[in-house]
């Protein structure tokens, strides 16, 4: 039995668990903080993939692969670079508007494509890399309102929100290399393994992190754990389903088709808030769509 084309609905399932998280994460702001509302992903997730990792050996009858220092070095610079894009986007948000911001960090597939071909050797035809494209500067036009220019004072957060895109890109990457380094397994034990790594990785720091410099956010996060749990359940959940995706097809293969959900959401908002969606915004959810159904018939194909 072929799972070649798994990856498909493993990253509409991360697209929506992704969507659900930030929620929970967005409702932890106002009491935790920023930073505490970040962490939970990590800190709170680590024991559910632990659980992922156990039923996923059970099911298997196999122990995880056993890690090398390769696999070891790509899943610590996954870890790190997840940590590093969000605190770039955070920071950028603080000087531009989110939809601005998020023009700027949904650069990523882009980004993801050509780090992915240069650093692990995914192939890149020229039709699959114009439909990231295309997808990516429909995300481009949905977010960018008319009238914002960039300016001189626009320049940091600009380069703050780029900056946030290419780490989010090599965090992909960093992920996927450590995936495909592992020596053996079937590609959910693999990528459950991976993300029982990267939440360890990414725990530790954020923890150590948290314990020197804030406390309070620390100390707050495990106060409100009912809420906490619910977001590090989503986060571990979303990332098992990203990380299946990437033990299947490339980075950026997966993380354009995740572009979906910003026309999603789109949709969704404006029918529950009764508004009308505008020339512009309509032309980018077009290329969005266009642009991942030629790369889901470039894959198919």
């Amino acid at each position: 039995m072929s799972f070649a084309l798994l990856w498909i609905p493993a990253t509409l399932a991360a697209s929506l668990l992704q969507t659900a998280r930030n929620l929970t994460q967005r409702s932890l702001t106002d009491a935790i903080g920023v930073v505490g509302a970040t962490q939970v992903r990590f800190l709170f997730g680590l024991p559910f993939a632990l659980l992922f990792l156990v039923l996923v050996c059970l099911a298997s009858g196999r122990l995880p692969p056993p890690p090398d220092l390769r696999y070891l070095g790509f899943t610590l610079w996954g870890s790190v670079t997840q940590i590093l894009a969000t605190g770039l986007m955070l920071a950028a948000m603080r000087e531009r508007s989110f939809s601005v911001t998020t023009a700027y960090t949904k650069t990523e597939p882009v980004q993801v494509a050509l780090f992915g071909a240069l650093l692990l050797g995914d192939a890149l035809s020229l039709p699959k890399f114009a439909a990231i494209v295309l997808a990516t500067a429909g995300v481009v036009v949905m977010s960018w309102k008319p009238g914002e220019k960039l300016s001189a004072a626009g320049l940091r957060p600009a380069v703050l929100g780029i900056a946030a895109g290419a780490s989010f890109a090599l965090s992909a990457i960093g992920f996927r290399g450590g995936i495909l380094a592992l020596p053996d397994g079937n590609f959910v034990l693999r990528a459950t393994t991976t993300l029982t790594w990267g939440l360890v990785f990414s725990s530790l720091i954020l923890a150590a992190y948290m314990a020197a410099a804030d406390r309070t956010a620390l100390r707050r996060s495990i106060e409100n754990w009912k809420p906490s749990l619910a977001a590090g359940f989503l986060g571990a959940a979303a990332s098992q389903f990203w990380f299946i995706g990437f033990s299947l097809t490339s980075a950026a293969n997966v993380r354009t088709l995740g572009l979906v959900e910003v026309p999603l959401a789109q949709i969704a908002s404006r029918r529950i808030f009764s508004e009308g969606t505008s020339r512009r915004e309509i032309l980018g959810m077009t290329m969005i769509v266009v642009g991942v159904g030629v790369l889901l018939a470039l894959s198919v194909g």
